[in-house]
């Protein structure tokens, strides 16, 4: 199960990936494109060339779970295809799994308070 918490770390894989491969490939992508450790909690998402499907790629702690979703009407709102990952905050990977247009929304800045009491 893939639980959305605040502090999850996500990371879009940039450029569109064959949506042939499977959880052992996309575990490989993870490793060697990326360079990030696939069993880390992160969780990894991939686009198709189409744009109108995704592949969600993350370990629970006992196993990886690959996750797919295709729209019916329209398509994802993807970053420009450039190399390397972008990263969304949780509330922005919910919005792109619900196939709206989360780079509208950014997290507002949160001034620390300078002394408790």
């Amino acid at each position: 199960m893939i639980t959305i918490r605040p502090d999850l770390k996500v990371l879009v894989a940039a450029q569109p990936v064959d949506f042939r491969k499977g959880v052992d490939a996309l575990a490989g992508l993870v490793a060697e494109r990326l360079s990030e450790n696939p069993y880390a909690g992160t969780i990894f998402v991939f686009r198709s060339k189409r744009a109108d499907r995704v592949k969600i790629l993350a370990f629970d702690g006992t196993g990886l779970i690959l996750a797919t979703k295709r729209l019916e009407e329209g398509r994802f709102t993807w970053p420009p295809i450039q190399g390397g990952v972008v990263r969304l905050t949780a509330a922005q990977f919910s919005m792109l799994v619900d196939g709206l247009d989360w780079t509208r929304v950014s997290p507002r800045p949160v001034r620390r308070p300078l002394r408790v009491g």
